[in-house]
């Protein structure tokens, strides 16, 4: 990540195989306060390639809220839980937003 302000709020995507997987991940990041808030969104059809082949699947898709400043700790925490050999996590920093939300994710991430 290049941000260099650790408040810097992120909105990170991780798709998982199933809901049971989604939901451990979910509770487990916000629960350790690696994450504010994680959305599930069951019913992705995600189309790839993996190992040559182009395969399409239904995924739960998670939207993560962290900071930049957690972002290391969240995805060194994810890697270890997800059962996927690479795991998708993608980060995008949050340029605008409502500020009281924003400060909301930042309170909730704080160590």
């Amino acid at each position: 990540m290049t941000t260099t302000d650790p408040a810097t709020v992120l909105l990170c995507h991780c798709s998982c195989p199933d809901q049971a997987c989604a939901r451990q991940l979910a509770e487990t990041l916000v629960g350790e306060r690696l994450a504010a808030c994680v959305n599930q969104l069951p019913g992705v059809q995600s189309t790839y390639r993996w190992q040559g082949a182009v395969t399409t699947d239904s995924e739960v898709l998670l939207l993560i809220k962290t900071t930049a400043g957690r972002f290391e700790a969240l995805q060194a925490r994810l890697l270890q839980l997800h059962p996927y050999e690479l795991p998708e996590l993608v980060a995008v920093p949050v340029t605008h937003g409502h500020d009281a939300y924003l400060d909301w994710v930042r309170a909730n991430v704080a160590g």
